[in-house]
């Protein structure tokens, strides 16, 4: 409310000069000024730069994205799985029987997280100490201390640094984060730097009943993580952040059980995948509605886009087939824009939030982003949610990112063989 004043009073003193010109000569204005008492020039000015200072100050600073990485383990590879043969699963499931322990947990949170901070670090030849933001977000596992003062203690991070931890949010936490991020960023100074870190810790969590709607948790997800630096400061970025949303439909009994933490009968804990998942469709009619209003300044919610022209780019997020196969006919895109998302769901399966980062690595592996293109991210989670983010690259790179090195050139297949 305050910028709008501050907006309308600039533009207000701005007309009202204009039209002075316009109506009187300039002989006219400067001898009419000099009438005026120098206090009630002295207050004219100083209001003016009190009103413009402070539209300047508080008017919202746009986030850029200065760089990510995507997590690719060494080994543990799953060969047979449904999926791809390159997905990867956590050591613990490489045990007879599986060891889910508490220790083996951790061991792979650190293997994951420090894994992907390290690497962007390098690539950004940044020093921890810079950093003034921390997000973390991982639904299944929530140690005490947490995976936010994990990092905190691995890389000798500031004391002041402001740290959070969002859980329980399902495939769109990765969006959430990065909206919590620009929300602290407006408060802080000018340059601050915010790191995203999202992942999905799957031991402890893998389901060992056989109950079928929980069971396909365990042929879906896999080992994954990403990392993202945002920045108030344009210096090195390589996106802008133009819009991003969230909506939810967890008012809906139907829609907040859709996706379910519980034990089934023999008391086994997993997540249960209900049938009454909200169509597809009826998720994307909020997002319609936002970039409806957003882009092309229409009022009707029924108005829908041509997605396919407006953005260059799409991230989906890799839940499964039929998630990516609904979106492609509700927005009517073509094979090469679903590609990166069915090509990371392939090579490494289920990754929940962090899907999105591995699709924005594999347009840019396969040289498809140029400077100025938008890139559309759509997620959807527990609760039930429908997240959705667009950036503009403002500086293309030749580098390919770990996640898709050395094997880029294998891809695209035809999965549906």
């Amino acid at each position: 409310m305050k910028n709008i004043l501050a907006v309308i009073m600039v533009v207000l003193m701005a007309t009202i000069l204009l039209k002075a010109i316009v109506v009187f000569s300039p002989n006219k204005i400067l001898a009419w000024l000099h009438t005026l008492r120098p206090v009630h020039l002295f207050m004219a000015t100083f209001l003016s730069s009190v009103t413009i200072l402070h539209y300047l100050i508080h008017r919202p600073r746009v986030v850029y994205l200065i760089d990510y990485a995507c997590f690719r383990p060494s080994n543990y590879r799953v060969p047979i799985s449904g999926l791809g043969n390159e997905t990867y699963y956590p050591p613990s499931a490489w045990y007879i029987p599986p060891d889910h322990c508490l220790r083996k947990t951790r061991d792979e949170a650190e293997m994951v997280i420090f894994t992907i901070c390290d690497e962007l670090l390098v690539k950004t030849c940044l020093n921890p100490d810079v950093l003034d933001i921390l997000i973390v977000n991982c639904s299944l596992f929530n140690p005490t201390p947490s995976l936010a003062d994990m990092i905190m203690t691995k890389f000798k991070l500031r004391g002041d640094i402001r740290i959070a931890q969002l859980s329980g949010m399902g495939y769109n936490a990765g969006i959430n984060g990065v909206d919590l991020a620009i929300n602290i960023l407006q408060t802080m100074p000018y340059g601050a730097h915010a790191l995203v870190v999202s992942t999905e810790i799957l031991t402890g969590r893998y389901y060992m009943g056989r109950k079928h709607e929980i069971l396909v948790t365990n042929a879906l997800f896999r080992t994954g993580g990403a990392v993202v630096l945002l920045s108030t400061s344009r210096t090195k970025a390589r996106f802008q952040l133009l819009h991003i949303t969230r909506k939810s439909t967890g008012a809906k009994y139907n829609a907040h059980r859709c996706v379910f933490q519980q034990e089934d009968d023999e008391g086994y804990l997993g997540i249960h995948l209900s049938k009454d998942l909200l169509d597809i469709a009826e998720l994307l009619s909020f997002l319609f509605s936002f970039i409806t209003r957003k882009l092309f300044n229409a009022r009707t919610e029924v108005y829908i886009p041509d997605f396919g022209k407006t953005f260059d780019h799409f991230c989906i997020h890799a839940g499964g087939r039929a998630v990516i196969d609904g979106v492609q006919r509700s927005l009517d895109l073509s094979n090469e824009h679903v590609e990166p998302s069915r090509m990371t769901l392939y090579r490494y399966g289920n990754t929940s939030s962090i899907s999105f980062w591995y699709e924005l690595a594999y347009i840019e592996a396969k040289g498809r982003m140029r400077k100025g293109d938008q890139v559309l991210m759509i997620g959807f989670g527990s609760g039930y949610k429908c997240n959705s983010a667009i950036w503009k690259c403002i500086r293309s790179i030749q580098n390919v990112d770990r996640a898709w090195a050395n094997c880029i050139h294998r891809y695209p297949i035809d999965v549906f063989k």
